[in-house]
């Protein structure tokens, strides 16, 4: 193979496909390749029963950033969607994030100043002056009601650990808010594209050349050679052949199904936060457009402990993988051609808007060099 492109974008997500578009956009022609058999990475949205299902979890854009806002309504027309999600305690229906309405379930309190007296009460009850653990760290937060029904069973699910074995850092604050307010992110500008997020990325990507089912690191050298500079937002271990060692994540199993009902949990979005229920939370996909379908279709959400091969979802930023990604991050520095971008590449948690943010930066910072 002959150089062909200015860029291979390695992975077809968010952060490839924005800056796949900005150097288009700029005169450059990019090829988009992805292991997978789509476009989009994880917030790939797939139609069944009509409905716009999130395939790998529930995904809703919110920022405060109007750039960035503006920027993705370029290729989409979002709604008014607002995350409110709810907690399932063995039947007992708790609202998130920690408001005034959780607080009138949990204690039957009315008021503000009597919310915070019965936390303050809990929390001095039980108050560790230098936590060891998240449990320690949690109960110090928020006290031992909450942390008892809404913390502890989904936080070890999640983790697959008890939570006097994680480490404090885990949870340094928990969101309180002593008003009647149930919108999670609380963000200026909230919603989901009309029609799912791969129309969206479609439509950032349309006329660029792309090559799905195509593993870049069985064949690097060959899709080294085919453009002047690679854009990789695979794990950045995989990428320098595991010289150091394996990066840590946790894993995400979906079980999904279509229920002949059109309303199954009457929200989007619900939590599981007894130790008992194996779940730690079950999306109805139809609510986050607002669905009328006849049907519905179901998500159940297992946490489960991640092995080589399996799709890494959270990365484990302890003491010992931040120090191994230091190694890595370090090693960057002699790809001179190659830019390492995204939540595998720079192994760190991002929500949506941090990634187009970011993504645009960095084309922004490439190209004006080029």
């Amino acid at each position: 193979m002959t150089i062909k492109y200015d860029f291979l974008i390695v992975g077809a997500g968010l952060y490839g496909a924005i800056f796949a578009h900005e150097a288009t956009k700029a005169g450059k022609t990019c090829l988009i390749i992805d292991k997978r058999n789509h476009i989009g990475g994880n917030i790939y949205t797939e139609k069944i029963e009509d409905i716009q299902v999130h395939k790998y979890g529930a995904h809703i854009f919110h920022t405060n950033n109007q750039e960035v806002w503006e920027y993705v309504n370029q290729f989409a027309e979002f709604n008014r969607y607002t995350n409110s999600p709810v907690a399932n305690y063995r039947g007992e229906i708790y609202n998130l994030p920690f408001n005034m309405n959780t607080f009138n379930k949990m204690w039957g309190v009315v008021t503000p100043d009597e919310a915070r007296k019965k936390i303050e009460e809990q929390r001095s009850a039980n108050y560790v002056e230098h936590p060891q653990n998240l449990e320690e760290q949690a109960i110090n937060l928020v006290g031992m009601d909450i942390y008892e029904k809404l913390i502890r069973g989904y936080t070890e699910k999640q983790w697959g650990r008890p939570c006097h074995e994680l480490p404090a850092f885990i949870i340094r604050r928990l969101p309180v808010r002593f008003t009647y307010d149930n919108n999670y992110f609380n963000a200026d500008y909230q919603g989901i594209p009309i029609g799912g997020y791969t129309a969206m990325i479609d439509k950032m990507i349309e006329g660029i050349d792309v090559k799905l089912n195509t593993d870049y690191l069985v064949e690097k050298s060959k899709w080294d050679r085919i453009a002047n500079k690679v854009v990789y937002t695979g794990p950045i271990d995989a990428y320098f052949d595991y010289m150091f060692g394996v990066l840590e994540y946790r894993s995400v199993r979906f079980e999904t199904e279509i229920l002949n009902t059109p309303n199954f949990q009457g929200n989007a979005v619900v939590n599981y936060t007894d130790r008992e229920t194996p779940y730690t939370r079950v999306i109805e996909h139809k609510h986050f457009e607002f669905g009328k379908q006849p049907k519905t279709v179901v998500s159940r959400e297992y946490s489960v402990e991640w092995k080589l091969g399996d799709e890494p979802y959270y990365p484990v930023n302890d003491r010992k993988n931040s120090e191994l990604y230091q190694k890595y991050k370090a090693m960057t520095e002699t790809q001179s051609n190659v830019i390492f971008g995204g939540r595998l590449a720079e192994y760190k948690y991002y929500d949506m808007d941090n990634v187009v943010e970011f993504a645009l930066q960095k084309a922004k910072e490439v190209l004006r060099n080029m």
